[in-house]
């Protein structure tokens, strides 16, 4: 069992969990490889939260299970959130499985390829509410940038998701623990970090009683190296004095906050047990663009959830057109056994993929004036490398985060590196992503 290929779905936090996994299979002497079709084993992160998620999983694993019977595979070790929603029957569905691991029991991986095989389907499920695991990590995403996870789980307990069951309740990680990690990928060159947590508004009430987001993002900001800090999932209740703040008066901090909002609807949120209302966060919206002048706004929205009539979802369609929201991503209700949502009414499916296709719509023409204000307008870019197919570099300004929000394609008279910054003016667009070139090069 020499070369490892791991293979990791799902978001940015279970992201971080695969890092974490290659660094002890590293740190055991195994080789690493991106290449299933040239590893002894293979293990497949998966995510197990809606059922797109759950099916992409059992693709990955089942192609595989196809390379264990015709190629040089021999191992396949499943981890994450389906091992940890469905253990036992994985195993029997899908016999080609030889271990699994628990949310609880990333530490485990080496133990877990070490005693697969010769009959043996070892399982790990540790604790899902033990603190976190301060592990190394292999740094995959970059050049230039990296997550960094501030805490693990959620305690909010929304009607419509397993998240808790998965991977259990809210759990900050100490802020030395963070900001000595931080220090650690500055050294590396990592120059923008994306912070993460499930809420990470909440971060700081289990350890210190209080919230504590924005003393973290101030220190995290004294860090040299560090250029950019990008903050994620930033719950429309926990957008406090302080925090809103901190964003608007430390440089380093984008000026882009992911709010995710899921509805507009009064009902429809307090039946999802969703903290706050949609008047509150009506009123938020233009609080935030009067505070953060220039700021860009994501969220998260989920059409057909329980509640949602014709006239609910008009009200959400309505609140979008309105609000401007410049990015969004948006996701029809999935139905999840074991939740309170699990069996309340809803409309079917197809309505609610229906209803949206309809909402992207919508967001597209927000994406389309958005993109045009910009024509004009210098940005600062962080280069992640050349794009061979139209002859360009590619990078993201404050306005892009990574693998949701596209790219800003740009030309330059010299050679751009991967990993630096430079100054470019956007000129027009390339297939709906913002286009320009450099008009300075110098390092930030």
């Amino acid at each position: 069992m020499s070369k490892v290929c791991l293979i990791s779905l799902g978001c940015a936090k279970n992201l971080i969990d695969s890092e974490q996994m290659l660094s002890l299979l590293d740190d055991a002497g195994y080789t690493l490889t991106d290449d299933p079709e040239e590893a002894d084993a293979a293990v497949v992160n998966t995510c197990a939260f809606i059922e797109s998620a759950r099916e992409e999983a059992i693709d990955q694993i089942l192609a595989m299970g196809r390379l264990k019977e015709t190629g040089r595979l021999r191992r396949l070790i499943v981890t994450g959130c389906l091992a940890q929603r469905y253990g036992e029957e994985l195993l029997r569905e899908m016999p080609e499985i030889d271990a699994l691991l628990g949310t609880g029991s990333v530490s485990r991986i080496v133990n877990a390829l070490r005693e697969a095989g010769g009959g043996r389907k070892p399982q790990y499920y540790g604790d899902i509410n033990a603190p976190l695991d301060e592990a190394g990590r292999v740094v995959s995403t970059g050049p230039g940038w990296a997550y960094i996870k501030i805490a693990e789980g959620c305690s909010n307990n929304c009607a419509y998701c397993v998240i808790p069951s998965i991977r259990g309740r809210f759990r900050s990680r100490p802020m030395e623990s963070i900001l000595s990690e931080a220090g650690a990928l500055a050294k590396t060159g990592i120059r923008e970090l994306i912070v993460v947590a499930q809420d990470p508004t909440m971060y700081g009430m289990d350890l210190y009683h209080r919230r504590a987001l924005a003393e973290l993002t101030r220190e995290l900001a004294k860090i040299e190296g560090i250029e950019w800090i990008r903050l994620h999932y930033l719950y429309p209740d926990g957008m406090t004095e302080e925090l809103i703040d901190t964003i608007a008066s430390e440089p380093k901090v984008l000026k882009y906050l992911d709010i995710p909002i899921q509805h507009i609807n009064n009902k429809i949120l307090k039946d999802m047990r969703r903290r706050g209302t949609g008047d509150e966060i009506r009123a938020l919206l233009p609080r935030l663009r009067e505070r953060i002048p220039g700021v860009v706004l994501r969220t998260s929205v989920i059409t057909g959830l329980p509640g949602e009539g014709e006239a609910e979802f008009e009200e959400l369609c309505d609140f979008l057109r309105q609000a401007k929201i410049e990015r969004a991503g948006v996701f029809p209700f999935s139905p999840e056994e074991g939740t309170p949502a699990f069996d309340m009414p809803h409309v079917d499916t197809d309505e609610a993929e229906r209803r949206a296709g309809l909402v992207r719509q919508i967001q597209a023409g927000i994406m389309e004036e958005f993109n045009a204000s910009r024509v004009g307008s210098t940005v600062r870019v962080l280069c992640e490398g050349f794009d061979r197919d139209v002859g360009l570099y590619v990078g993201r300004s404050f306005a892009e985060s990574p693998d949701v929000d596209g790219y800003i394609y740009f030309g330059s008279p010299d050679e751009a590196r991967a990993g630096e910054m430079y100054d470019v003016i956007i000129r027009g667009d390339l297939d709906g992503d913002p286009a320009g070139e450099v008009v300075s090069a110098e390092r930030a």
